[in-house]
């Protein structure tokens, strides 16, 4: 029996992802809001009746392609932050690192691009939410920092919210870039790393 139940929660599972797949592949045409579930199960194969063994809604689809978008980097990202020896290198490998994910990934990161500010709420909610993580995160590693000495958390949590907006600018810079110019990469990721800089210019008066 156990074997049994074994075998379909692997193919439950296997269902779900496809689900998630299919309406990814959608997305790169349309946003969530218009997207129809039977549109996702038909892509899928599955009757429309099986979408809801897995999902309320295409809205709580949506949910879970945040998670997946999003929720793997949070341990990418305090690596990041906490292995650099210096600011240089915190930013050359957080640039590097965004230029990965967005090679690898790319209809995610268009999604959550295309969402962040599109018509369903609780997917809003979500992107808003695991942004907010990522800045509590790069607030925490910072703190860490001599240069932090003297820091209120309200000011610490938003030079680490300016951090996580200038990557999501740079993920979408380099999402355009793909199937740009030759050199629109290497001239994305100087103007990134000087932004970066900046940013960590600034960080270095505020105080004065």
């Amino acid at each position: 029996m156990s074997h049994t139940v074994g075998i379909r929660q692997v193919q439950k599972q296997k269902t779900r992802q496809a689900l998630l797949d299919a309406a990814l592949a959608l997305l790169e045409e349309q946003s969530l809001s218009s997207l129809g579930l039977r549109e996702v199960t038909r892509a899928v194969g599955v009757a429309p009746t099986a979408f809801y063994r897995h999902f309320r809604s295409t809205a709580d689809l949506g949910v879970a392609l945040v998670d997946e978008a999003l929720g793997s980097l949070h341990r990418m990202v305090r690596s990041t932050v906490t292995t650099a020896d210096s600011s240089d290198e915190r930013i050359h490998r957080a640039v590097e690192l965004i230029a990965r994910h967005v090679d690898a990934y790319p209809a995610h990161v268009r999604f959550i691009a295309r969402e962040r500010h599109g018509g369903v709420q609780s997917v809003r909610e979500a992107i808003r939410g695991q942004l907010g993580r990522f800045a509590e995160e790069v607030r925490a590693e910072l703190a860490k920092d001599p240069e932090a000495r003297g820091w209120s958390e309200d000011d610490l949590l938003m030079l680490s919210h300016l951090y996580v907006d200038q990557m999501l600018a740079t993920a979408s810079l380099f999402l355009e870039a793909l199937d740009g110019p030759e050199g629109e990469r290497e001239r994305i990721t100087r103007l990134a790393t000087r932004q970066m800089r900046l940013i960590s210019k600034g960080r270095r008066h505020w105080l004065d």
